[in-house]
């Protein structure tokens, strides 16, 4: 049996190693606390500073992002978006809205329904039903038969046809991880 005798009275190494454990104790403590507190204040801000950024849709995130805005409308207010699509309007529209529209595909044998947002633009009747523009704006909370997600036109441009017009109905692989689309 072996029996280990530790005196700690007396010998200056023990004190001097029992100090050295505190610091590096309390340093490491220190290091957690600042980590604990500054990622959750850069978070807040990285969620503020992220709505000045553009988030682009595409074929592949534009009904799973269209969804999600029009369930939780209020925490995209002031998201600035791009995307594209054609002009589509509906009879009781005014003449400063369209729906920027897609057809996605909802059967095997390809039948299609208009799905998109309502935006809105002084300049909205200078395009003509079925032209294809690309729209950057800032989402807006609006009101068309229930509150809608409405996108304030900044910058419209006409554009050709995209060989890629076609987007798919959302599925279950979206995971909204923030506020930024």
């Amino acid at each position: 049996m072996f029996i280990f005798n530790l005196k700690v009275n007396g010998n200056k190494f023990v004190k001097i190693l029992m100090a050295i454990l505190c610091i590096i104790v309390l340093i490491i403590t220190f290091i957690i606390c600042y980590k604990l507190i500054f990622n959750n204040f850069f978070q807040t801000n990285d969620n503020y500073l992220s709505k000045s950024t553009v988030y682009e849709l595409n074929t592949k995130n534009y009904t799973n992002v269209l969804q999600n805005v029009h369930n939780n409308i209020d925490k995209y207010v002031g998201q600035k978006i791009k995307f594209t699509g054609y002009v589509y309007r509906l009879n009781d529209f005014t003449s400063e809205q369209f729906v920027l529209a897609r057809d996605m595909i909802v059967s095997s044998d390809f039948q299609t329904v208009v799905v998109g947002f309502l935006c809105h633009s002084n300049i909205a009747s200078n395009f003509e039903d079925h032209t294809w523009v690309e729209i950057e704006g800032t989402i807006t909370k609006g009101n068309y038969y229930g509150d809608m997600p409405i996108i304030e036109i900044e910058n419209i441009k006409q554009i050709q046809e995209p060989s890629d017009e076609y987007v798919y109905p959302p599925d279950d692989s979206f995971v909204v991880t923030s506020t930024v689309l």
